[in-house]
């Protein structure tokens, strides 16, 4: 069949956009190149598989490949897309054992984004680890575990790299980690290693961990890592991981420490190495800048996911916030598009959860008071501490929820919450207000429930938005 739509990469943008077409449009080709094995897989899920609590790295998987294939679509692993020709309508594949040029009809860039290890020098020694794949998860998992206890079943599917996994399955297991960056990643991997009973070391270049969330939620992480033995260091730049081959210690300024294992998780940038020489513009943020659509100045060719922007919910403005729902969304959207049924992309506010241990932090819009400044707002911010529940109900715990907004106009702009008791999902509520374009005076009469083993009858939510509406009020 030809002028097929082609995809170029097999996880959540590519492969929702993938499902969304051949639905709409059944007799219509649908092919996706994937560079890896493993597609359709979790990327969030991967720290608590290293941790244990999910059992079988194959429990990550949305779909099967048998299953992808099973829907009509031509899914082909192993096919790296080298270059794009949309002059041609054409991009240049590679595989172990040959070279062709697939022509398109549609294209959808969906290639992701990849973790970054420099300039730490040492990032390729035995023992260092970014956590942007499965084969890293397995591989982190069996060495964590002692060799007589490796369970097969937890490191079970036909992509894993066996020969990775397997040389660390017969080493003995670290007694020291180095975790390098205090964000997402790095937080969720504290824990996941602190429940082997490690010396675990978490170093941060900034001063906070968690930026994007506030100084409040860093506060409450920090308290709750270093109660549970957590050596926290902040301001703290690691330069290299030293070792005879092995990750052996990590150098920040004139301290060694020394570890066994070192896990990077200093970010990730947009995967756009497909699309350097086709023309595709790319936005300030290095990510493939798209159109309400999700498409690409070059015609026919849409980019989503994790390699490309998105328009800002607060500031209107073209943002990259690489988060799976943000993808899966997007390529739903595009798939429906190309099918023939025009579908926005919709706009993103960077929501987020993370949780360190029983701290649960969340964030949605602008927190930062100086970005609020920056995309032209006249910032003002509220911190509020309130219980969960209803004081005398089981199970009540403080809240901190911060909410800024707007001086002029007295929109809200974003909002922060931490806490112990089911904190995170609060978030929502703020996200739906920003979407909203609600004012804080707005959330402040929501009509939100209430009953006392789920909140109290002024939620956090809304006695923040109260104190935010008075300091608006004031002269």
């Amino acid at each position: 069949m030809a002028d097929p739509f082609v995809i170029v990469g097999g996880d959540a943008a590519g492969l929702s956009a993938a499902s969304k077409f051949k639905r709409e449009a059944p007799d219509r080709e649908v092919v996706v190149l994937e560079r890896g094995r493993w597609v359709s897989y979790a990327h969030c899920g991967m720290p608590y598989y290293v941790k244990g609590e999910v059992e079988s790295l194959s429990d990550l998987l949305s779909l099967s490949p048998a299953e992808i294939v099973e829907r009509g679509i031509d899914l082909r692993r192993g096919h790296e897309v080298t270059g794009v020709d949309p002059d041609a309508k054409t991009v240049r594949v590679r595989t172990d054992s040959e070279r062709y040029d697939q022509a398109y009809g549609d294209l959808l860039v969906a290639t992701g984004a990849r973790a970054v290890d420099g300039p730490i020098d040492g990032a390729d020694l035995e023992g260092a680890f970014t956590m942007h794949d499965m084969d890293a998860a397995a591989a982190v998992r069996a060495f964590l575990t002692p060799p007589a206890e490796i369970d097969p079943d937890a490191v079970d599917g036909e992509y894993v790299d066996r020969d990775r996994v397997e040389t660390y399955a017969t080493r003995e297991p670290p007694e020291a980690v180095a975790v390098v960056g205090g964000g997402y990643v790095g937080v969720e991997m504290v824990e996941a290693f602190e429940a082997y009973d490690l010396d675990v070391h978490l170093l941060q270049r900034p001063d906070r961990l968690l930026p994007p969330f506030g100084e409040t939620a860093s506060e409450r992480v920090i308290e709750t890592l270093r109660e549970r033995g957590v050596r926290v260091r902040l301001g703290t730049a690691v330069d290299e991981i030293v070792g005879d081959g092995r990750a052996e210690a990590v150098v920040a300024g004139d301290e060694r420490i020394p570890v066994d294992l070192a896990l990077i998780g200093i970010g990730i940038r947009p995967n756009t190495g497909p699309i350097e020489d086709a023309g595709v513009e790319l936005g300030d943020s290095g990510a493939i800048a798209v159109d309400d659509y999700g498409r690409t100045n070059r015609e026919h060719v849409y980019a989503a996911g994790d390699c490309a922007e998105m328009c800002h919910a607060v500031t209107g403005e073209p943002e990259w916030v690489p988060l799976g729902l943000t993808a899966n969304r997007a390529g739903r959207a595009i798939g429906a598009t190309v099918a023939g049924d025009p579908t926005p992309v919709g706009e993103i506010a960077g929501t987020a959860a993370v949780k360190a241990f029983e701290t649960e932090c969340a964030r949605t819009g602008i927190v930062d008071r100086d970005r609020a400044r920056e995309a032209g707002f006249d910032p003002v911010s509220e911190t509020i501490t309130a219980s969960s529940r209803s004081g005398y109900y089981p199970g009540a715990a403080e809240t901190a929820v911060t909410l800024v907004a707007d001086r002029e106009t007295e929109r809200l702009l974003g909002g922060a919450i931490v806490g112990t008791d089911r904190a995170a999902i609060r978030i929502d509520t703020i996200a739906t207000a920003l979407e909203a374009g609600m004012t804080v005076a707005d959330v402040e009469r929501l009509d939100l429930a209430y009953a006392p083993p789920f909140s109290p009858v002024w939620d956090p939510v809304l006695v923040a938005a109260k104190v935010l509406n008075g300091s608006l009020d004031a002269p």
